[in-house]
C-alpha cells in the first residue's frame, strides 16, 4: 500500500465498535446513580388519581365481588397494582431515560412483593380446597337419601310431563314471536329459559333480548315489553305483554348495557355477594322476577361451591331482597320459586358424592363403589317443585345405569332410586330406531311408572323441532318400545294413547306384565285435548279448548313462511292453515275432499289448524 495515501493506518473494527459504544443504550447495572425524578410527589398523586379512575372503569366493566373467596377480586387487585406502576412509569418518562427506568424498577419492589403475596395466598387457598386433600368433605356437600320409585312416581301421569326440552321450546317461542310484527324486528328470544311450575303445569319462561345495539338504543328507555310463556304439555306459547298487564316493561335484564344490566345492578346493591347466573321466573300472578343464587365457598378458599341464599329482584323496577337458603326452603310465601340450585351445580355435587366418598385415590385407581351421573339431564315436576333427573352409572361410562337420582332445584333434596337398566342415550337410540323411516329425533327422556315398570318417556320431533309423536322405552329392556305418531294418529292425544297401547302390548309380549294389564288405565280423553295454562287480562286461568269443523275443501292455497310450506284450506267459508311439516297429508289433498279440522281459536278469516284429517 502506498505511503502517499493519508489516514489509512487504522483498524476498521475498532472504529465500528467505537461508534456502537457512542449510541448504545446503557444496561441497568451500568447506571451508577439513579436520580429521583423532578416533582415526584406531584406525579405520585397524579398517578394515584389516574389509577383510581382506571380502576373504577375496570370495576364498572367487570364488577367483581369484594370477597376474598373469589379469584376475580385477586385478579382485580393485581390489575390495579399493575396500572399504578405503568401510569407512574409513563408520567416520570421511564421510556425515555434509563435512570428513571431504573428508578421505577427499584421502587417496584413493594408492588411486586404484594403481588407475590397475593399469588401465594391464592395458591394456598387452592391447595387447602383441593379434592386431593379434602375428598371426604367434598363427598358430604350433598346428602342423598334412598327412595322408592313406585311410591314417589305413582301420581305422575305420562300425559302431564314435559313434552318439550329447552331447545324445542325455544323454537316454538321463536316462531310465535316472529308472527307478531310489533316484536319480531326489535327483539329475539333469549337462549336461556327456566322450567318452572306455573298454576300446576310445567312451563318454560324466557325473556327477550334486544335484536342489536341499535334496537337497544331505541327501546331501552321503556325496557323489554314482554316475556315468553311456553306450556310444555300443550306446546302452546304465549307472549305476555308486561306493559299491558303491569303498566311497565322489564327494565332490568342481562340484555341491558349500563346500570340496568342485571348483574351490575345487583353488584352495586350487594358488593360482597358471589352471584351465580340469574334465573328468570314468574310468580303465580305472572309477575316477572329474577332469582339470583348467592354462592359460598365452603372448602378451603375457592372450593366446595354451594348456595347460601338467593336474591329476588323485581324485573320491572329492580327492587331486590336477599333471603338465606333456609328461608327459601321453608317460607311458604316463597314456594313459587322453583330454581335456586342450577343443574350444573347439583350434578357436580353428586359426582363429588359418588366419586370421593371412599377417598381421592380410590376415585382414580381402585374405583370401589364409585358412581357418576350419566350424560344429559332432564326436569320433572314433583310435589309442586322442579326436580333435576339423571341416571347414575359407573366411572367407566357403562352402557347401562344402575340407578337414577332426582334433585329438588329449590331445596337440594336429593333422592336415589336403585332401578338399573338402559342409559338415557340408549333409550333415545331405541326410540329413534323404531321410527327410523321418519328420521325423527328424541328429547332427553324422563322416567315414569307404567304398570310398575320404570319407563322412559320422550317426545319425538322432526327437522322443524316440532313434536311429531311419542315413545315409551322400558328401563330394564330397551327393546320394549311403544310409539305413537301424529302423522298416523292425526291428533296429539291419539298419538299419546297409541304409544301407551303399543308399549303395554310389547310388555305383554315379553312377559313383563300380566295379560290383564289394561292400557285404558293410562289413556287420556281424546275429546279433551288441548287445554293449556293461559292468562287473560285479569290474570285468571282459562283453558283453550280444541274445536272441530267438518266440511268440503273449496279452495287450496300455499305460501312459504320462514322456510316452511303452509297450506291454506278453505272450508265452510274460512281458510284453515297448517304447515306441511305438521301434517304431511295436506300434500295429497285437493278441492272437493271432505276433511275434519281441529283448531282452538276461530277469530278472523284465517284460522291456525292443529290437525287436518281426510274423511
Amino acid at each position: 500500500m502506498s505511503d502517499k495515501i493519508p489516514n489509512m493506518d487504522y483498524d476498521a473494527d475498532e472504529v465500528i465498535e467505537s461508534f456502537k459504544a457512542k449510541i448504545k443504550w446503557p444496561k441497568g447495572e451500568a447506571v451508577e446513580a439513579v436520580a429521583t425524578p423532578p416533582r415526584v410527589v406531584l406525579k405520585l398523586v397524579l398517578t394515584a388519581v389516574l389509577t383510581v379512575i382506571a380502576a373504577g372503569v375496570l370495576y364498572y366493566a367487570i364488577y367483581p365481588a369484594f370477597n376474598f373467596k373469589t379469584v376475580d377480586i385477586y385478579g382485580f387487585i393485581i390489575a390495579v397494582i399493575a396500572m399504578f406502576v405503568g401510569i407512574f412509569s409513563l408520567l416520570i418518562g421511564a421510556r425515555k431515560k434509563i435512570e428513571r427506568k431504573e428508578y421505577v424498577k427499584r421502587k417496584s419492589i413493594v408492588p411486586i412483593i404484594i403481588i407475590a403475596v397475593i399469588v401465594l395466598v391464592m395458591l394456598i387457598g387452592y391447595l387447602t380446597g383441593a379434592t386431593l386433600f379434602r375428598a371426604k368433605t367434598y363427598s358430604k356437600l350433598m346428602t342423598v337419601e334412598n327412595s322408592n320409585f313406585t311410591e314417589d312416581f305413582v301420581d305422575i301421569s305420562y300425559d302431564s310431563v314435559p313434552r318439550l326440552d329447552a331447545r324445542t321450546a325455544k323454537v316454538l317461542a321463536d316462531q310465535q314471536l316472529g308472527q307478531l310484527d310489533e316484536y319480531k324486528s326489535q327483539y329475539v328470544v333469549s337462549d336461556a329459559s327456566t322450567q318452572i311450575n306455573y298454576k300446576g303445569a310445567p312451563v318454560r319462561v324466557a325473556y327477550l333480548n334486544y335484536a342489536d345495539v341499535f334496537r337497544w338504543l331505541s327501546n331501552t328507555k321503556n325496557g323489554l315489553p314482554a316475556y315468553m310463556l311456553i306450556d310444555l304439555v300443550s306446546q302452546k306459547v304465549q307472549v305476555v305483554n308486561c306493559v299491558e298487564k303491569f303498566g311497565e316493561g322489564i327494565k332490568y335484564s342481562p340484555s341491558e348495557l349500563f346500570n340496568e344490566k342485571l348483574l351490575r345492578h345487583l353488584r352495586f346493591q350487594y358488593p360482597t355477594a358471589i352471584l351465580d347466573v340469574p334465573n328468570f321466573e314468574i310468580d303465580d300472578e305472572g309477575h316477572p322476577y329474577w332469582i339470583t343464587p348467592v354462592l359460598d365457598k365452603t372448602i378451603g378458599l375457592f372450593g366446595g361451591t354451594d348456595v347460601k341464599g338467593a336474591i329476588i329482584t323485581d324485573a320491572l323496577n329492580g327492587e331486590s331482597k336477599y333471603h338465606d337458603i333456609e328461608t327459601v326452603r321453608e317460607d311458604k310465601s316463597l314456594q313459587w320459586i322453583d330454581v335456586v340450585y342450577s343443574e350444573s351445580l347439583v350434578l357436580q355435587q353428586y359426582n363429588y358424592h359418588g366419586k370421593l366418598a371412599n377417598g381421592f385415590w380410590n376415585s382414580i385407581f381402585f374405583q370401589k363403589d364409585v358412581s357418576v351421573v350419566s350424560d344429559g339431564s332432564g326436569n320433572i315436576a314433583l310435589d309442586d317443585d322442579v326436580w333435576v333427573y339423571t341416571g347414575v352409572t359407573s366411572a367407566e361410562s357403562d352402557t347401562s345405569n344402575f340407578g337414577f337420582i332426582l334433585c329438588n332445584q329449590r331445596t337440594k333434596e336429593t333422592r336415589y332410586y336403585k332401578n338399573g337398566g338402559a342409559t338415557e342415550l340408549s333409550a333415545i337410540k331405541s326410540a329413534t330406531d323404531a321410527v327410523q323411516n321418519y328420521g325423527y329425533n328424541a328429547i332427553f327422556p324422563i322416567l315414569l311408572d307404567i304398570e310398575n315398570q320404570p319407563t322412559y318417556f320422550m317426545s319425538l320431533y322432526g327437522d322443524s323441532y316440532t313434536v311429531k309423536g311419542y315413545a315409551l322405552v322400558n328401563l330394564d329392556d330397551k327393546t320394549i318400545v311403544g310409539t305413537g305418531l301424529l302423522d298416523v294418529e292425526k291428533s296429539d292425544a291419539k298419538a299419546l294413547n297409541a304409544a301407551v297401547r303399543n308399549y303395554i302390548d310389547a310388555l305383554k309380549d315379553k312377559g313383563k306384565v300380566d295379560n290383564n294389564a289394561d292400557a285404558e288405565d293410562y289413556t287420556v280423553d281424546e275429546n279433551a285435548e288441548g287445554t293449556s295454562v293461559v292468562d287473560d287480562e285479569n290474570g285468571e286461568q282459562q283453558s283453550a279448548e280444541v274445536q272441530t269443523v267438518e266440511g268440503e275443501i273449496t279452495d287450496i292455497k300455499t305460501s312459504v313462511n320462514d322456510g316452511n310450506t303452509v297450506y291454506y284450506l278453505r272450508v265452510n267459508g274460512k281458510y284453515y292453515y297448517i304447515k306441511v311439516t305438521d301434517c304431511m297429508d295436506v300434500l295429497l289433498m285437493k278441492a272437493g275432499d271432505k276433511v275434519e279440522i281441529t283448531f282452538e281459536n276461530a277469530d278472523g278469516d284465517f284460522v291456525a289448524a292443529k290437525s287436518v284429517t281426510r274423511k
